[in-house]
């Protein structure tokens, strides 16, 4: 059998499908704990190249056959896993492992970028595809096992009752990469083994330590304002330096200063999520350097939200993609070069954080369809994976911000951003009207992935938002604004002039004051007990689901909140 995911783009077509298996030994783990020894050769290897699946033999050097040749080579804590194919464009590699897992365990998977309301820990399934890592957990021990941050490929895995699973995609694009004589570092496989005396959480936590051992950290906790929830893009300079009044206004004096960050809608074409070009503002934004002045003179550090893939009028079309022209082709060393002259004008214009937005959906379809999963397309660079051409892109952009402008990556990858950005946006949009969307895009992101958080980069769940009083009731936003607040991850409010009430506005002071200390992680309590009702569903479309706990350890006190408050 073999399943198709359709993300689109980068991520089309992944293969999963049984593979002959050499008949070697179940591997356990002492006093039968569960855990799953697969820092080791695999029990079997296929290569599916654009043509076949071959199913590779074992060789002295790892494994090889159709002129491929895959190696496992163990050590240092890991599994490397690297390969050469000369002549066949290859699409992916399946590696399998033999393993029988206890019965009644619970297991979590990451998300290929962002979450979307949908992550939750589930029962054995071996039809689900969990990206970068997963984690199996009876709620006494929790084993990790997934692969080093930053590899040439974009991994996931499947857990099944008597196999484990990784399946490598090695595509560029939608097509197969043609290495030549390159050898290809696929990726490094690690694991982690649970212990007794250890939370589920703190387990996870240590396991993405251990994936990401140079994280690229902020040097003080980030807090501060984003005006895209109270303006949806209908912002000026004029209203961005209010925000930064307001922001300055209820933040504690001194010490860790709060951003300003002016969201979509400054670029020359106004706010249409693509837009451009970026080398001016609009007649709302007369002087972009004039106004990151203004914001530093009023107290905050300012940021600016940019998308830079948008291709724009005049450039070239062999800068562009060519299954999709609206979209510039990163693969291109001259792409590259004006990706870099645009982060560096930012800079310039003396911005000291830079957000950039949508290149997964650019590159993959990710949060919009994409091809259909047996589209072929290319980068016109056919002779690197996806992966290492997004690794680049992202390199790109942090050397041109250089070491003293921050990076927040929003629809980016946060197993290839981890130790390129300070920063990650872990979540899908939250919202300024719609509490649904802000409790399972918001409370579901932060609870699931909060391990990353200062293992990866800092886990930045997204804004506490407001455009109208009375879209979200206030008692539900304060309990949202408190969980941020107290989590030890970014916070960022962002809410419409006039939407609170003195007293409100003491509260978000307050909230304000924490988030600019460091804080301990909050802990979600009950996060192995809760269950996303919408499970299957389109996350873009369904926003019912979103398994959000209720109880927190939050500086080491545990905290319960309502998040089906009736005001």
């Amino acid at each position: 059998m073999k399943t198709n995911l359709i993300i689109g783009g980068i991520l089309i077509g992944l293969a999963w499908m049984p593979i002959r298996t050499s008949g070697g030994p179940v591997r356990r783990g002492p006093a039968d704990d569960g855990f799953r020894d697969i820092l080791r050769a695999p029990d079997a290897v296929t290569a599916v190249t654009e043509t076949e699946a071959v199913a590779l033999t074992p060789s002295a050097g790892g494994w090889q056959g159709g002129g491929i040749e895959v190696a496992t080579i163990a050590g240092g804590g890991g599994l490397r896993v690297e390969l050469a194919a000369d002549g066949p464009a290859v699409k992916t590699l399946v590696l399998r492992w033999k393993s029988e897992p206890p019965a009644g365990w619970k297991y979590l998977g990451d998300a290929w970028e962002r979450s979307y309301g949908d992550l939750e820990w589930r029962p054995l399934d071996e039809t689900r595809e969990m990206p970068w890592y997963f984690l199996a957990s009876d709620g006494r021990t929790t084993h990790g096992y997934g692969v080093m941050t930053g590899p040439a490929a974009l991994c996931s895995w499947h857990a099944g009752p008597r196999e484990t699973t990784l399946t490598a995609d090695v595509r560029c694009g939608g097509a197969g990469v043609r290495l030549g004589s390159r050898r290809l570092p696929v990726c490094i496989v690690t694991v982690r083994r649970g212990l007794a005396a250890e939370t589920p959480f703190e387990a996870a936590r240590a396991f993405c330590r251990r994936m990401a051992p140079r994280p690229r950290l902020p040097r003080r906790p980030v807090y501060g304002f984003n005006d895209w929830y109270c303006d949806y893009g209908k912002n000026s300079a004029a209203s961005v330096l209010e925000y930064a009044r307001f922001i300055v206004r209820l933040s504690p004096k001194g010490g860790n200063r709060p951003f300003m960050v002016v969201d979509d809608g400054w670029q020359e074409n106004g706010g249409t999520g693509y837009g451009g070009p970026w080398d001016k503002g609009n007649a709302n934004f007369p002087s972009m350097s004039g106004l990151a002045a203004g914001i530093r003179e009023a107290g905050a550090r300012p940021g600016l939200w940019i998308h830079l893939l948008t291709a724009q009028k005049g450039q070239p079309e062999s800068w562009r993609l060519r299954h999709k022209p609206a979209i510039l082709d990163i693969s291109r060393p001259e792409v590259r070069a004006y990706i870099k002259e645009t982060v560096a004008r930012l800079r310039a214009w003396g911005f000291e954080l830079i957000k950039h937005d949508y290149s997964g959906d650019d590159l993959a379809g990710y949060t919009r369809g994409g091809p259909p999963a047996d589209a072929v397309w290319t980068y016109a660079d056919g002779s690197r994976t996806s992966a290492e051409i997004v690794l680049d892109h992202y390199r790109s952009i942090r050397e041109a911000a250089g070491d003293g402008v921050l990076i927040i990556g929003c629809n980016t990858i946060g197993h290839l951003a981890a130790g390129i950005f300070e920063i990650q946006r872990i979540g899908d949009d939250t919202s300024g009207l719609d509490w649904t969307r802000v409790r399972n895009r918001g409370v579901n992101t932060l609870a699931f992935r909060a391990p990353q958080h200062d293992a990866f980069f800092a886990a930045d769940a997204d804004c506490v938002g407001l455009t109208k009083p009375e879209a979200i009731p206030w008692a539900l936003n304060r309990q949202w604004l408190d969980l941020l607040a107290r989590s030890g991850t970014p916070l960022f409010i962002s809410f419409k002039k006039g939407a609170l009430t003195p007293e409100q506005e003491k509260t978000v002071a307050e909230a304000l004051a924490t988030a600019s200390r460091r804080q301990p992680l909050a802990e979600p309590l009950d996060w192995m007990e809760v269950s996303n009702p919408a499970r299957g569903l389109d996350p873009l479309r369904h926003l019912e689901g979103g398994a959000a706990p209720r109880r927190w350890k939050l500086q080491g006190r545990v905290v319960e909140y309502d998040w089906a408050l009736k005001p």
